[in-house]
C-alpha cells in the first residue's frame, strides 16, 4: 500500500521524500491538462533543491499500449530515477505500466482529480485506441501520493462526479464478492476497509461535488478526495493478490462489457460503474439498498436508466453477450453467475430508475 501526504502544502514535501530514496532524478509525466494544473508548482519546488527535473513529459491522453511503448522510448523518462504521474486515472495507469516494463521504476502520484482510485493502486487498465478494454495490468503501486485537494477542487467537475460513481462500487462489490466466506487475514483486512468506504459518499459527495463545481477546496473535498483515493485504492491492492482475486465483480462487469457498445455518447467509467451497482444489488434482491443508491445517484446526476448513458432496450442482446466475456464473470465469486438473473437486474435497476 502507497505512503500517501494529504494537504494544500503537500508538494513541498516531494524533495524531501525524493531524498529518502536517494533519488535525485526525476521526471513529470502526465497528459497536456494535467501537467498544467500541477508541474509548475512541483518544478519549483524541486528546483529549490539539489535534485534535477528532467522535464516534463506529455505522453497524451489515453492509456493505449502505443501511449506506453512511446513512452518507454523517452530519454527523460528513461533517464529518471523516480517518475511522477501527474493527472487522473489514465494518466496515472500509463506511468504506472510504463514503469512496470522499465525495470520497474520507482513512481509517485500526483492525483489532479480523483475519478478513480487510480492513484494508489497496483493495477492499470490498458485500452485499445478504439476504447474497449484490451487488458487489466498488475503493476507496482506508486510509492507514495501526494494528494491537493486544491489541485482537486480546479479539475472538471465532472471528473469528481465520476469519482464518486466508481467509490460507490467498492463496499457493495467487495461485500459481494466475500459473502461466500474469506479466510485470508489480507481479504478480512481488505473486507474491512471496504466497509468505510461507502458511508463517506453519501455524507460528503453531494457538498463535496458542489464545492468542487464552485473551485472550492473545502473539507467535504478533501474526505471524497481520501475516499476515492485512498480508502479504495488500499482496498483494491488487498484484493487483489497471487491467490485471490476479490477486487471486483458485476457492477465493473457491466462497464467492462458497455465499452464494447459503439453509441454516439462515451459514457464515463465511474458514470457507467455507478449504474452497475444499482444491478449488482437488483442481483442480489437488494432491493432497499438498490433505491438508496439510486437515489443517490439521481441527487448528484449519475445515471439511473440504460438512457441516461446512451444504451437502449436494443443493446441488451449484445450486453449479455460482452458481459460474459468479463474476467469479473469468467472468474466469478463467490459463485457462478447466472445470465438471466443477471440480464433481469439491469430491467429492475432500469425500471426504477424510471421512477424516480
Amino acid at each position: 500500500m502507497s505512503d500517501y501526504t494529504v494537504g494544500g502544502d503537500c508538494f513541498q514535501t516531494i524533495p524531501v521524500v525524493l531524498g529518502r530514496y536517494h533519488a535525485r532524478k526525476a521526471a513529470l509525466v502526465g497528459s497536456a491538462p494535467s501537467l498544467a494544473a500541477a508541474a509548475p508548482q512541483i518544478e519549483e519546488v524541486i528546483d529549490a533543491f539539489p535534485i534535477e527535473s528532467l522535464g516534463t513529459i506529455d505522453y497524451g491522453t489515453h492509456c493505449t499500449q502505443g501511449a506506453i511503448d512511446a513512452l518507454l522510448k523517452n530519454s527523460a523518462f528513461s533517464a529518471a530515477e523516480v517518475a511522477i504521474a501527474i493527472g487522473g486515472g489514465a494518466d496515472i495507469d500509463t506511468v504506472k505500466a510504463t514503469a512496470l516494463y522499465a525495470d520497474h521504476k520507482m513512481v509517485f502520484s500526483v492525483p489532479t482529480a480523483c475519478s478513480t482510485c487510480s492513484a494508489a493502486t497496483g493495477l492499470s487498465v490498458v485500452y485499445h485506441d478504439d476504447g474497449s478494454i484490451k487488458e487489466c495490468l498488475r503493476v507496482d503501486s506508486p510509492v507514495r501520493i501526494f494528494i491537493n485537494q486544491h489541485v482537486i477542487a480546479q479539475a472538471p467537475w465532472q471528473l469528481f462526479w465520476a469519482g464518486i460513481g466508481d467509490a460507490l462500487s467498492k463496499q457493495v462489490e467487495i461485500e459481494f464478492a466475500c459473502s461466500g466466506g474469506i479466510t485470508k487475514h489480507t481479504a478480512k483486512l481488505g473486507l474491512a476497509i471496504a466497509r468505510s468506504c461507502a458511508e463517506p459518499l453519501f455524507e460528503y459527495g453531494l457538498q463535496a461535488l458542489a464545492d468542487v463545481r464552485e473551485g472550492r477546496a473545502t473539507k467535504a473535498v478533501q474526505q471524497i478526495a481520501l475516499d476515492i483515493i485512498v480508502n479504495t485504492g488500499n482496498v483494491s491492492n488487498l484484493m487483489n493478490q497471487n491467490d485471490f482475486y476479490f477486487n471486483s465483480s458485476l457492477a465493473h462487469a457491466f462497464f467492462n462489457a458497455s465499452t464494447g457498445i459503439g453509441r454516439e455518447g462515451r459514457s464515463m467509467h465511474g458514470e457507467v460503474v455507478s449504474f452497475g451497482v444499482l444491478v449488482l444489488l437488483a442481483y442480489q434482491d437488494k432491493n432497499s439498498e438498490m433505491e438508496r443508491y439510486a437515489r443517490f445517484n439521481k441527487s448528484i446526476g449519475l445515471p439511473v436508466t440504460l438512457a441516461d448513458m446512451d444504451l437502449t432496450k436494443e443493446h441488451l442482446s449484445r450486453l449479455r453477450e460482452l458481459v460474459q466475456t468479463t474476467g469479473e464473470w469468467q472468474n466469478p465469486s463467490p459463485a457462478p453467475c447466472d445470465i438471466d438473473r443477471y440480464m433481469e437486474a439491469i430491467s429492475a435497476a432500469d425500471a426504477f430508475g424510471h421512477t424516480l
